[in-house]
């Protein structure tokens, strides 16, 4: 269960706006790749918070609006499917996380991602591995990403039905790929992928 005992560390060590950072739809054939950004406040920890994938879609929205309430900065950086054809899911990610750590309305002073170096970023910090199970800022930035991300599939579903987005959120369901395999791509899949392309 992510703890706040990471953060803890670099507190000990004197930095005092640790931001921790996840990406949410790397693995999608559908939209953008989104990223949550989070700095939290130490007074205001919610230790309900936890990974993302580990959470109900309602859990996910209340702890969502804790996270909004409570955080001393947050936000979301996403990078859409034609950049992530252009430039790779992995550079994509990274556009989405900086573009997120730049949002932030207080710029943090050590950042801690999932799984990922943050030599891209302009400030220092460290890769956690499982890092939205073991962190609770990773964790909340996990959380703050999904629901953003799942809430704009919803949205795009009405725009193109037969993709069911609302139930899959643009990952190959075999809804989806069936579908993909009756219609083709629309504008929004990234043709760059491998299971797109061989439809």
């Amino acid at each position: 269960m992510a703890d706040f005992s990471l953060e803890r560390e670099q507190l000990e060590l004197g930095f005092r706006r640790i931001c921790g950072v996840d990406e949410v739809g790397r693995g999608a054939l559908f939209g953008p790749v989104a990223a949550g950004a989070v700095i939290l406040d130490p007074a205001k920890l919610d230790y309900r918070i936890r990974d993302s994938k580990r959470l109900s879609p309602g859990r996910r929205r209340e702890l969502a609006s804790v996270i909004y309430a409570t955080a001393r900065a947050w936000s979301i950086g996403w990078c859409w499917n034609d950049v992530i054809d252009r430039i790779n899911i992995l550079e994509a990610t990274r556009v989405a996380m900086t573009r997120a750590v730049e949002g932030l309305q207080i710029s943090p002073d050590y950042v801690l991602i999932d799984g990922m170096r943050p030599d891209f970023l302009p400030v220092r910090g460290a890769g956690i591995l499982h890092g939205d199970d073991r962190c609770l800022s990773i964790a909340a930035a996990s959380i703050i990403a999904k629901v953003f991300r799942d809430d704009l599939m919803v949205r795009m579903s009405g725009w193109f039905p037969e993709y069911e987005l609302d139930a899959n959120k643009g990952y190959a369901s075999s809804r989806h790929v069936n579908a993909l395999e009756q219609y083709g791509a629309t504008w929004f899949h990234r043709l760059s992928f491998r299971k797109v392309q061989w439809l």
